[in-house]
């Protein structure tokens, strides 16, 4: 029979010798205070009043929304077919069957991972060739792919400056432009968005006390879809001896006769940019990021660039559906036409109802500006509700001045299809705007949650 507590004499003699090694707590002892949560709790609160925010005003939450299928000018979600702007599908690549047909090949092929990076054992061919493809389109001597596109600016931008270095970048540079700059340890400076001449004033007072200084811009910003003046920013670059480096992530086929990103755009020679940053996950149907530029360039980062080195290489089925969207891109001009002609009409839909959508160009991103994060919720909650799929920029992502409902345009939206989208967000963004909001109310029903 075993003794007290279902435990044999051997097993209760090893349990009581365990216990004898712990340390003995004393009653009265002050109990630890639990871990503090991960995380900033600054960032933590600004989400937790926004969520509560939107449960008190009864507006759905619009994010991590799946979509069934390819996302182009329409998609389904829950089983609702609904006109489609929130996808960086911009020339309708993506789900192409010749780019399928391309990534089905790669992985019989490859596989569907080169399961090493490519300075270890995880080299292709297809790597070469699809570096090969985007280095042609910025006339650069060499290029270079990483697995991530916001892992390429942090760790290009961190790994080519650092302490005793400067880095001038737009206020409304991308996150992935400011983690690098941060990371990098060189001192940072943002410049008023697209204000060149508060560029040079800063270059001229902040260049001398640096080693080296490297300007970074976007080819065409995701927030207010508009261009820097290139020919100009390479001007000031060679005045004050900086470098200059420009993010084309939605850039590329989307701005230039032939989509070749802001250069074409400007009919600048693009060899005048010493470094060209560019996603694979928007034009090119794939994931993943880009950096072109010199042969001497390349090889540094190919060899040193902690996020190459260390990182698996592109998965071969990835490379491929990018470099077959470069090579549809190329072949069928059109796509691009279109896209733009979309942009356009869009863009002069809207500011004719009266729409403010701030400095856009009209190409493949125009923001309705709605001054409120509130409105804007609103009406991207009435217009999903009506058919229409648009995202919401709001407080804390945008000052709350700059709260906007943000419409990507793809070469596959038709024409009906826009006019009618336009007309449709005149009527309810007026409607949210006539119907007031008591905030003292909204107020207290937050809190009462």
């Amino acid at each position: 029979m075993s003794d007290s507590f279902g435990l044999s004499g051997d097993a209760k003699a090893q349990l009581l010798g365990r216990l004898s090694t712990r340390r003995v707590i004393d009653p009265v002892e002050a109990v630890p205070e639990p871990k503090a949560p991960l995380g900033r709790p600054e960032v933590a609160a600004d989400l937790d009043m926004v969520r509560r925010a939107g449960e008190a005003l009864g507006i759905t939450n619009p994010y991590f929304r799946a979509h069934e299928g390819v996302a182009g000018a329409t998609t389904v979600i829950d089983g609702k077919t609904y006109d489609n702007f929130v996808s960086y599908n911009y020339l309708g690549l993506n789900g192409d069957p010749r780019v399928n047909a391309a990534a089905k090949d790669a992985i019989d092929r490859y596989g569907t991972s080169v399961s090493a990076s490519r300075i270890v054992s995880g080299e292709r061919p297809i790597h070469r060739e699809l570096e090969r493809a985007l280095a042609d389109i910025y006339d650069a001597e060499d290029a270079l792919t990483f697995v991530s596109g916001h892992a390429t600016n942090v760790t290009v931008i961190g790994h080519l400056v650092g302490r005793g270095d400067l880095i001038v970048h737009d206020s409304l540079s991308h996150n992935s432009i400011v983690q690098g700059a941060l990371m990098s340890g060189a001192q940072r400076i943002a410049f008023p968005h697209n204000d060149l001449d508060e560029l040079e004033r800063m270059l001229a007072t902040a260049r001398s006390g640096a080693d080296r200084a490297l300007i970074v811009v976007e080819g065409h910003y995701s927030m207010d879809g508009d261009v820097p003046d290139l020919a100009r920013l390479i001007a000031i670059a060679r005045r004050h001896r900086a470098h200059l480096m420009v993010d084309e992530a939605h850039s590329l086929g989307v701005l230039g006769k032939n989509g070749h990103g802001i250069a074409e755009h400007c009919g600048v020679d693009p060899r005048e940019v010493d470094v060209w940053m560019g996603t694979l996950s928007k034009t090119l149907s794939g994931c993943g990021g880009y950096i072109a530029g010199s042969a001497a360039l390349i090889d540094y980062l190919r060899f040193s660039a902690p996020g190459f080195v260390y990182s698996v290489g592109l998965p071969p089925p990835v490379a491929a559906a990018a470099l077959e969207s470069l090579r549809i891109m190329a072949a069928e001009p059109e796509r691009v036409a279109r896209l733009q002609a979309n942009g356009a009409r869009f863009l002069a839909a809207c500011r004719a109802a009266g729409l403010d959508t701030g400095p856009s160009i009209g190409t493949a991103i125009v923001p309705v500006m709605t001054g409120s994060s509130i409105v804007a919720a609103r009406a991207a909650d009435a217009l999903f509700q009506a058919g229409v799929n648009v995202q919401p920029i709001i407080y804390p992502a945008v000052p709350e001045n700059g709260a906007r409902l943000r419409f990507f345009i793809s070469s596959k939206h038709e024409v009906g299809q826009l006019a009618t989208v336009a007309a449709r967000l005149q009527d309810v963004i007026a409607g949210v705007a006539a119907h007031g909001i008591d905030l003292s109310q909204l107020a207290h029903k937050m809190v009462a949650q």
